[in-house]
C-alpha cells in the first residue's frame, strides 16, 4: 500500500463511519487509530496508519490527521452535533500521549501528535470549539468569523477544512447580524433599565445605537454604494494612471478632517504613484483594479501580513475608527472580490494583537467592533433604515432623500428588514 493509498483508505473509513455510527464510537476509532496505534474496525485501516508511520514522513502524517479531523467536523457540523466536535478536540488532552513506551513506533506516533498539538494547525482546529468555551475565552474569540477566513482562503488547506471554516464563518456572521437587528429593533421599545437586559452583540454599550444611526443616515443619492457606482462609471474608460489618481480622490471624498485628508493623500498617493507603473498607460481593467484595491487595503491594514501598517496605527491613534471602517467599506464597494482579502488582513491584525493583554488593545477592539457594525449594515442581507417621528406618523419613507442633523438622528428610530439573501463573499481565493 502506498502512502497516498493509505491516506485515502483512512479518509474513506472515517467518512463512512461518521455518517452511520454513534459519535462516541467514531471518537473511539479515531483515538485507536491516531493515538494508540491499536486495532480498528478495519484491518485495512490499521495497516494504513502503519504505512504512514513506516515511511517516517511527519508532514504527510500531519496532513492525514488534519484532514481526518475536518472530515468529522464537517459532518458533525451539518448534523448539529456540536458536543462531538468539542469532544474531538478534547481527545488531544489525553495524558497517555506523554507516557513512556518501549515501542519505537508508538513513541514516534505520540511524538508526532504532541508536535501537532503545538502547531498553528491545532490552533486553527480549536477555533471550531471556541464558541463553546466559557468565560476564560481570549478576547479574540469574539472575532472568530474573521480568523476562519484565513483557513478557507488558503488553498493549501484540505478542502474539508476550507468548507468547515467557510460554513462556520458564515454561520457566525449570520448570527451576529440577526442579533444586531433584533437589538436595534427591540431596544427602542424598552425603558432604559429593561433595555440593558437585551442582548447587545457589540461591546459598544449604548454607543452601538448611536453608531448604527450615524452609519444608516448616509442613505439615498449620496450613499456609499451610490458613490461607488458613480466612481466605477467615471473610471471605466480611464487609463490605469488616471484611475489611481481618481481612487485617492474617491477615498478622501467627504472626509471632513483636513489633516486626515492630507495624510491619506500623501500616504496613498505615494504608494499608488509607484504601483504597477508599467501599466500606467494601459486601459484600466478588472484585474488591475482588484490588485490595486488589495494594495490599498495593505496600506490601511498591514503591509507584511503580520504587523499593523503605519497608516493603520496613525488613523486609530487619531480616534478615527469609523473613518477607517468607512474607507475599507468604500474599497469593497468598488471591488467586491477584495472582501475576502480584507477579512484575511483583519485576521492578521487580530493574530498580531492577541499577544497583548486586552486592556492594551482597547483601541483596536473598538475599531473591530465599529468595523463589524459597519459591514453588517452595508454588505449583508438585512437592511437598516432610519425613520423620524414625523415620517413614522405619516407613513412616509422619505428618509433616503434627506440630510439629517445630529439632533434629528438622535430622535430617529431604526427599522430593519430582510432583503434577498446573497453571499457577499466570492467562492474563490481572491487575487493577492
Amino acid at each position: 500500500m502506498t502512502p497516498r493509498a493509505a491516506q485515502e483508505t483512512i479518509f474513506s473509513f472515517l467518512l463512512s463511519i461518521v455518517k452511520e455510527w454513534e459519535a462516541e464510537e467514531v471518537l473511539n476509532q479515531f483515538r485507536q487509530l491516531f493515538f494508540e496505534y491499536g486495532e480498528t474496525a478495519s484491518d485495512e485501516v490499521s495497516s494504513a496508519i502503519y504505512v504512514l508511520l513506516f515511511t517516517n514522513d511527519e508532514i504527510e502524517f500531519y496532513n492525514t490527521l488534519k484532514r481526518s479531523c475536518y472530515i468529522l467536523i464537517n459532518n458533525w457540523e451539518v448534523a448539529r452535533r456540536y458536543k462531538s466536535i468539542q469532544a474531538l478536540v478534547d481527545l488531544f488532552d489525553d495524558a497517555n500521549l506523554t507516557r513512556y513506551t518501549v515501542s519505537p513506533t508508538l513513541k514516534r506516533l505520540r511524538t508526532w501528535i504532541l508536535n501537532f498539538i503545538e502547531s498553528s494547525d491545532f490552533q486553527e482546529l480549536k477555533l471550531f470549539v471556541s464558541r463553546f468555551t466559557g468565560v476564560d475565552s481570549p478576547w479574540t474569540s469574539r472575532y472568530t468569523s474573521y480568523l476562519l477566513v484565513q483557513q478557507y482562503v488558503n488553498t493549501d488547506n484540505p478542502v474539508e477544512q476550507r468548507e468547515a471554516a467557510r460554513a462556520l464563518s458564515r454561520k457566525l456572521k449570520d448570527q451576529y447580524k440577526m442579533d444586531l437587528a433584533m437589538y436595534t429593533a427591540h431596544s427602542q421599545n424598552y425603558l432604559a433599565g429593561e433595555a440593558q437586559k437585551l442582548k447587545n452583540p457589540t461591546i459598544l454599550g449604548d454607543g452601538a445605537l448611536r453608531l448604527i444611526k450615524a452609519i444608516v443616515a448616509r442613505k439615498g443619492e449620496y450613499s456609499y454604494k451610490s458613490l461607488a457606482n458613480l466612481f466605477l462609471e467615471q473610471v471605466k474608460d480611464l487609463d490605469y494612471k488616471s484611475f489611481k489618481k481618481s481612487l485617492v480622490e474617491y477615498l478622501t471624498y467627504s472626509v471632513r478632517q483636513p489633516e486626515v485628508v492630507r495624510t491619506l493623500r500623501q500616504h496613498l498617493g505615494q504608494k499608488l504613484d509607484k504601483l504597477y507603473v508599467e501599466h500606467d498607460r494601459d486601459p484600466n481593467d478588472y484585474s488591475l483594479q482588484l490588485r490595486t484595491c488589495n494594495r490599498v487595503i495593505d496600506s490601511l491594514m498591514t503591509e507584511d501580513q503580520r504587523s499593523p501598517s503605519p497608516l493603520f496605527t496613525l488613523l486609530l491613534s487619531q480616534s478615527s475608527s469609523i473613518l477607517l471602517a468607512v474607507l475599507l467599506l468604500k474599497i469593497v464597494l468598488i471591488s467586491k472580490s477584495s472582501h475576502h482579502y480584507l477579512e484575511a488582513r483583519i485576521a492578521d491584525l487580530i493574530r498580531y494583537y492577541e499577544q497583548f493583554p486586552r486592556e492594551q488593545c482597547n483601541w483596536v477592539i473598538n475599531f473591530l467592533e465599529v468595523f463589524q457594525v459597519t459591514f453588517a449594515i452595508h454588505t449583508e442581507n438585512i437592511e437598516f433604515n432610519l425613520i423620524s417621528p414625523n415620517d413614522s406618523a405619516s407613513g412616509s419613507l422619505s428618509y433616503q432623500q434627506r440630510e439629517w442633523t445630529p439632533e434629528e438622528i438622535e430622535a430617529c428610530r431604526i427599522f430593519s428588514r430582510m432583503v434577498s439573501a446573497t453571499d457577499d463573499l466570492p467562492d474563490d481565493k481572491p487575487e493577492s
